[in-house]
């Protein structure tokens, strides 16, 4: 076999066979396909797409470059549940420890974040103490002990994506549908889940900026996990404002700790009961997601999730007293009032703009090498529809000790503009558009 007869091939537009495609990913992650071949290949697919059987494929030759985590010894049905991005995105921290309280299984691996702040690790790892470091065993007994671990991702998962990823990105085809939800769901598949929840952003602060484009993407990787016999749902969300009010390590660890307390934001409360109950019924904790829905609002006025959350730190290794004291966690130097120009109300927040101001003030890594400061961010005190009045205080910048005088006031002037003030009472921005799943989707 040759690669430029495949390449040739799908470049033409014809469907490729499974072998073809295997060829090509094994021959590429063994360093025997130049990278110029590849890219080759990653712009034909861009332009010619793939059928679902084809990114099913590429998704599985993905998978089968590295190492699969096998969880076949823990009991019950494992969930695991991505985000596609966003700003402010606390999910994880909340789900984790509440749909374990509910009895459905989380042995989520998760990464460390580039961009606006840190990933699920970055944040966990502001509890002092917290271990993000187990062995296969430790995260197995873990997980059949406590029912939750969150760990760092093994660099041994698909590597034929990282390689590829990096690829893309330099040669003009990320934006291609087969090619980010393979990528997506060949981690999500190696790393040993039963079943999937997707949280599908769409809007100003996330990767797929159009409805449309996000639908179509949440239907290829719920086809693929048709294909490879893994339930899955996904769930368009709106991020057109960032989720809840923090944005930043810490800050968020704190925003989650309020949630499963039940006095969180009401956007990630809502976000986090939505996919929580999917996960629940795809777990077969729940027979229905309104039954799951219910199961979970009780955990978090009983208190049951909270407990749920100290034993997971606790299990690590982490500070479980930083539930009940948060100032253990790290902490910002100073705090900076953005203060309302005028009064009105505030019609928009530009999502994207929080969370580059959040990078800024160092909470984010705007490369590999980059160093996070876990105490500082952007803490919002007004959303969306809500009334203000001139010079009440619309965010605050937590900064910290390295942060000079000229830096704090361009971040102060980004996230001020990032806040549309108007004159009329505007509409709350959508948090749910609609959920796909294997009967097709449902819009809402």
């Amino acid at each position: 076999m040759r690669a430029v007869d495949v390449i040739q091939k799908k470049r033409d537009g014809a469907e490729l066979l499974t072998e073809e495609i295997n060829f090509m990913v094994d021959a590429y992650s063994r360093g025997q396909l130049p990278d110029y071949q590849m890219a080759a290949f990653a712009m034909a697919i861009y332009f010619q797409g793939m059928t679902a059987r084809e990114t099913a494929d590429l998704t599985m030759a993905m998978v089968n470059s590295g190492e699969q985590v096998d969880l076949s010894s823990i009991t019950g049905i494992k969930v695991d549940k991505h985000s596609t991005g966003g700003v402010g995105d606390t999910t994880t921290l909340v789900l984790a420890p509440l749909v374990a309280a509910a009895g459905v299984p989380v042995a989520k691996m998760s990464g460390r974040g580039l961009g606006h702040t840190g990933g699920t690790i970055d944040k966990l790892e502001a509890v002092p103490g917290f271990s993000v470091e187990l062995t296969k065993e430790q995260f197995i007994g873990q997980v059949n002990d406590v029912g939750v671990a969150v760990i760092s991702q093994t660099g041994n998962i698909t590597p034929a994506d990282k390689k590829l990823y990096a690829l893309r990105d330099v040669t003009a085809t990320v934006d291609s549908i087969p090619l980010i939800a393979s990528s997506i769901m060949s981690k999500k598949i190696a790393s040993g889940a039963d079943a999937i929840v997707l949280d599908v952003k769409t809007g100003d602060g996330a990767f797929m900026k159009d409805l449309e484009d996000s639908i179509v993407l949440a239907q290829a990787m719920v086809e693929i996990g048709e294909h490879v016999g893994r339930e899955t749902v996904a769930v368009i969300t709106g991020m057109e404002e960032p989720l809840g009010l923090a944005v930043g390590n810490s800050l968020e660890v704190i925003e989650a700790i309020d949630t499963l307390r039940g006095h969180g934001p009401e956007d990630l409360a809502e976000l986090c009961l939505v996919l929580g109950s999917h996960m629940l019924r795809l777990g077969g904790a729940a027979d229905s997601v309104e039954a799951a829905r219910d199961k979970l609002a009780a955990l978090m006025t009983s208190g049951d999730a909270l407990a749920k959350f100290k034993s997971f730190l606790a299990a690590q290794g982490g500070d479980a007293s930083v539930v009940d004291t948060p100032e253990r966690l790290p902490q910002a130097a100073r705090v900076v009032p953005v203060a309302a120009p005028s009064a009105g109300y505030v019609g928009s927040i530009a999502a994207e703009a929080i969370g580059v101001a959040a990078m800024m003030l160092g909470a984010g890594r705007a490369t590999k090498e980059s160093s996070i400061d876990l105490g500082v961010g952007v803490l919002l005190r007004k959303k969306a529809a809500d009334r203000v009045e001139a010079g009440d205080v619309l965010a605050e910048l937590h900064v910290g000790e390295a942060s000079d005088d000229a830096a704090v006031a361009e971040v102060h002037k980004r996230v001020l503009e990032a806040y549309g003030l108007t004159e009329t009472v505007p509409q709350k921005p959508q948090l749910i558009y609609a959920v796909v799943t294997k009967h097709g989707v449902e819009r809402l």
